[in-house]
């Protein structure tokens, strides 16, 4: 096999880091994975920086494996590679490029003090899961760590440093370090120039956006795989040095790419971990909200991210619970199978879930101003109470909470989506595609190729960084996808009305939970 057509995409997501390569037609011939989970350590989500390296590692070399099973030869080079990972968060590295602190993931939400002052002093959303806020909480904190800050990264920014000692960002993962400029496609003047004037006001004396990825286009080179890079993914030395690097992106930017959701007023849904919805839009609204964000697409088009930090971790958990009896009464059962058979349930629940209501919140959720994650059930003593309906309202709960934002958008902007593409474990079953519609009131459609996700998506930019010719991106995308399959479902008046029951009763609870957080 000539891997010199092959293209490699990394992607470091909430509980899995995935590699994926393909091939000239953008066909997936080999996968790898490693399973790794965020720790709460002091207060703080975090990835240490061993698991980030040596789970990079095991996932190259579990795809290296594959490729060997496979197509028996030995992975030694590709095309073109490209890095992603979760948005956002904050690593600050020393001059000797050595951790100062914990990395920082989205997931925390207590940098709402450096989020607010930064909005208001921006007139723009700066939400608390972009790298600036949690990099400017720790200067109103006045920690320790930052008299020997040199630089700043986000996970991917991070991880791509590694490779290629390129200090690089894409303009969509550039985007939650710091506001651009949709017009230049660089970080926003007029807001460095203020933000620069604050950090001299409290002390520091170092100025953005020195300390801060340098933005590159979609298309462009930003690195090469160095002697070093090579031999840190791939310590048997067989990935030969000299591959050039695509710009690193951040997975609502790679889901983007996954789904063809780059065009003006198209959009996509992710939910797994966590859920997000975002759409690219015709021009930035007239006003900013706190629930919503404004980012950029790859290439550089600005969009409205809805993120919520839950969603299907209570889900799993509760399907824990019924694997463990399902085993003691079946020892042959496995967790597919329970999967399957209670996601039959939710189809056969009742629209509102008879009344029953429950919050996923196993982290902070800033949309419901919450700052710890409490997960909890309740119900009535007239709540029809029965497996369908408990499963159905787990699946709804884990994406109210998005709803609220989606219906910000739609209430004060007039944004209203006519079709999302939905991708993430959420919608490996149909019910999770039809529960979702009705939420959003909107048709939703799935793509066979979704499955593959965010490393599937950056290694389609490495792909086009190599073989763009003078072809825009959207231009690119359109010939990936002219032959893809989709799935569309569009949600009855019965099934939105029932969610939008269920809604009532979700807003009314929180109240509850707010308690919750209070007593446990």
């Amino acid at each position: 096999m000539n891997f010199k057509n092959t293209y490699l995409g990394i992607e470091f997501g909430s509980t899995r880091i995935k590699s994926v390569l393909i091939d000239k037609n953008a066909r997936v011939l080999a996968q790898g994975s490693h399973v790794w989970e965020n720790k709460y350590v002091d207060g703080v989500w975090t990835y240490s920086k061993d698991a980030m390296i040596s789970g990079m590692q095991e996932s190259y070399k579990d795809l290296a494996i594959n490729v060997k099973e496979k197509y028996g030869e030995t992975l030694t080079t590709v095309g073109a590679m490209g890095i992603s990972a979760m948005m956002h968060g904050y690593i600050a590295l020393d001059k000797n490029l050595e951790f100062l602190t914990p990395f920082q993931t989205w997931r925390n939400v207590f940098n709402e003090p450096a989020s607010e002052e930064l909005s208001a002093l921006f007139n723009f959303k700066v939400p608390q899961r972009w790298t600036i806020s949690q990099f400017y909480q720790a200067i109103l904190n006045k920690k320790e760590h930052l008299k020997d800050v040199e630089h700043i990264f986000t996970l991917s920014t991070y991880i791509h440093f590694l490779l290629t000692d390129s200090m690089s960002a894409g303009l969509g993962e550039a985007s939650g370090i710091f506001p651009i400029d949709f017009n230049t496609h660089k970080y926003n003047v007029e807001f460095l120039e203020k933000f620069n004037k604050l950090l001299a006001e409290k002390g520091f004396t170092k100025k953005a956006p020195v300390i801060f990825p340098k933005e590159y286009e979609v298309g462009e080179c930003a690195g090469v795989l160095t002697e070093n890079g090579a031999k840190l993914l791939d310590p048997s030395g067989n990935l030969q040095a000299g591959i050039p690097l695509c710009p690193p992106e951040g997975d609502a930017d790679t889901g983007m790419i996954a789904t063809n959701t780059i065009k003006n007023n198209t959009g996509n849904v992710s939910a797994g971990t966590s859920v997000f919805t975002i759409l690219v839009l015709d021009k930035i609204p007239k006003n900013y909200y706190r629930e919503i964000d404004i980012l950029s697409t790859p290439d550089g088009k600005p969009s409205a991210l809805v993120q919520c930090n839950n969603c299907t971790a209570d889900i799993d958990a509760w399907v824990n619970i019924f694997y463990q009896f399902a085993k003691s009464v079946n020892p042959d059962i496995t967790i597919g199978d329970v999967y399957e058979k209670l996601f039959d349930f939710a189809e056969q629940g009742d629209l509102d879930c008879g009344g029953l209501l429950s919050y996923n919140y196993y982290s902070g959720e800033l949309i419901t101003k919450m700052q710890t994650g409490k997960p909890l059930f309740i119900r009535d003593t007239d709540s029809v109470f029965n497996l369908q309906n408990f499963m159905r309202m787990n699946l709804m709960s884990a994406v109210a909470t998005m709803k609220m934002g989606m219906d910000i958008l739609k209430d004060k902007e007039n944004i209203i989506p006519k079709n999302l593409l939905g991708h993430g474990g959420y919608f490996k079953n149909s019910i999770g595609q039809k529960i979702m519609a009705a939420a959003l009131n909107t048709d939703i459609t799935t793509l066979e190729t979704a499955s593959e996700g965010g490393a599937w998506g950056i290694a389609l930019l490495a792909k086009y960084m190599i073989d763009k010719d003078n072809r825009t991106l959207e231009q690119y995308l359109d010939e990936i996808f002219k032959d893809a399959k989709i799935s569309k479902y569009t949600p009855s008046n019965d099934e939105i009305n029932g969610f939008e029951k269920f809604m009532e009763r979700y807003k009314k609870g929180l109240e509850v939970e707010k308690t919750a957080d209070k007593i446990l």
